[in-house]
């Protein structure tokens, strides 16, 4: 019996790099970040400790929270919105396209679903605000066109609907990513057990609820795991799109972090919104997690 254990550990061997790369790019920032956030310090010379005051600080800023009050809405946009959408989505490609026009046919609506996932974050945040913009933009020249005038807005420059602006365009760009992995999934369900629930009655409203919602579970909790995860770093397009802005309408906590560590030099007070979103983050992948395992318990049991 010795001679497996011994075989088994051999492998071990192999995850070293791994485990030498992930200390370098995660453990050791992640601890520097910590230990910085402690401090106050500019960047350069020597930090001051000051214990927990930039923690004191944040509880009392109305910017921290209001970040947050962002990000529960962005988490909506990029997570609850996309999830469910895509489950539709993925479901009509693979039981009405897939079987009228053939799977290239829903491969390609699939492929065109995901393109905002692989586009530069950059460019996508460049062509929205083309889009978006008040006095050239495509979406107002439309509504004029229409005779919609009145429904025109600054839709990225009024504090108003800045906001929702950003959530319909993180919408558009997280829902590519349900449909490939809902896609996936729906291929490992037995397409006996839609038969046999057609046969007994069954509507496509309850086949869809008691089947593909059911057996897709597992699929669902990654989705919302990764999505959510996605939605409290979200950086890139509100750099692009609002800065932030207007005012502080579009603020999210991984921005309002590089305001302070690169805008005003306050590397401290941006470690500590850092902190405190890496444990959010932690906090929440845990308690999935939980909720998963606990969901396949109770369906194994």
């Amino acid at each position: 019996m010795a001679r497996p254990r011994q075989h088994r550990s051999g492998y071990f061997i192999f995850l070293i790099p791994g485990l030498i790369l992930s200390t370098a790019v995660v453990v050791v920032p992640l601890a520097m970040t910590v230990a910085t956030s402690f401090t106050r310090w500019q960047g350069v010379g020597a930090p001051t400790w000051i214990g927990v005051d930039n923690y004191v600080q944040l509880a009392r800023d109305p910017s921290f929270w209001a970040s947050f009050l962002h990000i529960v809405l962005l988490i909506v946009a990029m997570a609850i919105i996309p999830t469910l959408i895509g489950l539709v989505l993925a479901t009509v490609l693979v039981e009405y396209v897939a079987t009228a026009f053939g799977t290239r046919t829903a491969s390609v609506f699939r492929a065109g679903f995901y393109l905002p996932q692989v586009l530069p974050v950059a460019i996508a945040g460049i062509v929205w605000s083309w889009i978006l913009h008040p006095g050239y933009g495509a979406l107002n020249s439309l509504l004029h066109a229409m005779g919609l005038s009145s429904l025109t807005r600054n839709w990225l420059g009024d504090p108003h609907d800045a906001l929702y602006s950003v959530m319909a365009v993180m919408v558009w760009v997280q829902i590519g990513y349900p449909v490939v992995v809902f896609m996936a999934g729906l291929q490992r369900i037995d397409p006996e057990l839609y038969e046999a629930a057609g046969l007994d009655g069954a509507t496509w409203r309850q086949r869809f609820s008691h089947i593909t919602v059911h057996l897709l579970r597992p699929d669902i909790y990654v989705v919302l795991v990764t999505t959510t995860i996605a939605a409290l770093k979200v950086f890139g397009q509100i750099f692009v799109l609002t800065r932030g802005g207007p005012g502080n309408a579009t603020l999210v906590p991984s921005y309002f972090a590089y305001k302070n560590f690169f805008e005003k030099a306050n590397v401290g007070y941006g470690s500590a919104i850092s902190t405190v979103l890496t444990a959010i983050i932690l906090g929440l992948t845990v308690v999935f997690l939980r909720l998963q395992y606990g969901g396949e318990r109770a369906r194994t049991g």
